[in-house]
């Protein structure tokens, strides 16, 4: 136990909430300076700022509206730190129902194997297509 009069919680939980003001409200200034001499893709080769005033405003502006509407993960994302998680790009499951209706993304501690990540997310795939699937049959589901 500490000596101080915070918990280990307090402090996510702070984390969290500036977290989210850091991104509840981006300057569209920042956006643009943000912007200049990064590559377009991560294969390089073109610059945000290679392209005219025209196209790079309009990005910007996308790009803006995009921070703006961004869903607030703050307090998972000051969790998974915390617990010295990391996110995975390569891992996600979406639910479709002509649209997007959920997706679940994965962290992983950073030593797991890659085999053991994928069988964990394609496990989870099954269990949930298992589910539809039985959902979907008439009558089933009900006691």
């Amino acid at each position: 136990m500490t000596n101080h009069p915070y918990t280990d919680d307090d402090l996510r939980a702070e984390a969290a909430r500036q977290h989210a003001v850091l991104a509840e409200d981006p300057d569209f200034m920042g956006v643009s300076e943000q912007m200049q001499g990064q590559e377009v893709t991560p294969d390089g080769g073109v610059n945000w700022d290679d392209w005219s005033d025209e196209t790079f405003e309009a990005a910007q502006r996308e790009i803006h509206s995009l921070i703006q509407g961004a869903a607030d993960v703050s307090e998972w994302a000051v969790n998974l730190g915390a617990d010295n998680l990391q996110p995975s790009t390569e891992h996600a499951i979406t639910l479709n129902a002509g649209r997007p209706i959920a997706r679940i993304h994965f962290a992983f501690e950073p030593d797991m194997p890659e085999e053991m990540r994928t069988l964990l997310v394609e496990g989870i795939g099954d269990a949930i297509n298992e589910a539809g699937a039985e959902l979907e049959q008439p009558g089933a589901g009900r006691g």
